[in-house]
């Protein structure tokens, strides 16, 4: 047991670290091959924000656990709107100024419905997994046809301040691409390994371990890079790496852990309880960033704590019904 913990934690310290490197090196090769900096915002970062969450529920199903991959990418989607944007709104509220983020909100709502009628069978078949990934590649083309569209953009300007402070060679920025990767791999490997030891030995279900501890870990890195965006004022950046992430998260992650091994006889608490707390969040994150005509879109203080207050309701619910409480 005590070598299953370790695993995990190890596994996510490693994996925060290679996620950030990864990030850096390929936000660097990109500006370096002349990749314009809202595309990098908008495509890059989004990406590897997910490439924990797409890792881990990649190499989840190819070792037989696709429970692990389905709970870590709904897990992932909760923390990232709950819990991330919530201390991140407390920390320092979140003004949402460009037009991108803007219309990427109601898109992730479209795609969060999308999974939910795939769901109402209890399964997720191959074609399904092929569906979400023609959507990934879709939402892609989007990205890079509103980058061109959007030049002069909120999120651009913010970008650009990010890419000036991290700032590297084309050679250092392939380098820690490659070193980002590996790591990534390694970490996935072991922090499903211990994940699923755990759950083994507590008798605990891989999808419970998934919604919970892996998608905890495996959305460190979107925290980190939310708060500090936000402390230093791009707020754009601060809610686009969530929203980005999200929509990646049903479409990649969910998309490529059906491809590898579809999943029949999916629990009925999936749909009725973990989806529809990301689709009930995703809609309050909807109606919290809309400029009505008395509010101005932000994310306050007290919008935060009730993020905060909603994740705590909703692990204290699923700890809840594993005591048998419910």
């Amino acid at each position: 047991m005590i070598l299953y913990i370790l695993a995990i934690i190890a596994g996510f310290v490693i994996l925060v670290w290679s996620a950030d490197k990864f990030v850096s090196g390929a936000a660097s090769v990109a500006k370096h091959l002349g990749m314009p900096s809202l595309l990098i915002g908008i495509l890059i970062v989004g990406f590897g924000t997910s490439a924990p969450e797409m890792v881990v529920s990649a190499i989840a199903a190819m070792e037989g656990n696709p429970a692990l991959a389905l709970g870590n990418a709904l897990g992932s989607n909760i923390v990232n709107i709950a819990l991330i944007l919530g201390v991140t709104a407390i920390v320092a509220p979140i003004s949402v100024k460009s037009k991108i983020v803007r219309k990427e909100i109601p898109l992730l709502l479209l795609i969060v419905l999308l999974a939910g009628y795939m769901l109402v069978d209890n399964a997720l078949t191959f074609n399904e997994g092929i569906v979400l990934i023609i959507g990934f590649f879709s939402l892609i083309g989007w990205s890079i046809f509103a980058a061109i569209k959007g030049k002069g953009d909120a999120l651009e300007a913010e970008m650009d301040n990010e890419l000036i402070e991290h700032k590297m060679s084309l050679r250092a920025g392939v380098i820690w691409l490659i070193i980002g990767l590996v790591m990534l791999i390694a970490s996935s490997r072991l922090l499903v390994w211990g994940a699923v030891g755990v759950a083994t030995e507590f008798g605990v279900s891989d999808l419970i371990i998934g919604l919970t501890i892996v998608a905890l870990g495996t959305s460190l890195p979107e925290l980190a890079a939310s708060i500090i965006a936000a402390r230093k004022g791009e707020h754009d950046i601060a809610i686009g790496n969530v929203v980005g992430s999200n929509m990646f998260n049903i479409l990649a992650v969910i998309g490529i852990a059906t491809l590898i091994a579809p999943m029949n006889n999916i629990a009925l608490e999936v749909l009725q309880r973990d989806w529809l707390v990301m689709l009930v969040l995703t809609i309050a994150l909807l109606i919290m960033t809309y400029r009505f005509k008395n509010q101005d879109g932000k994310i306050t203080r007290i919008k935060g704590i009730f993020l905060v207050v909603a994740y705590v309701a909703y692990n204290t619910y699923l700890a809840m019904s594993l005591s048998g409480n419910l």
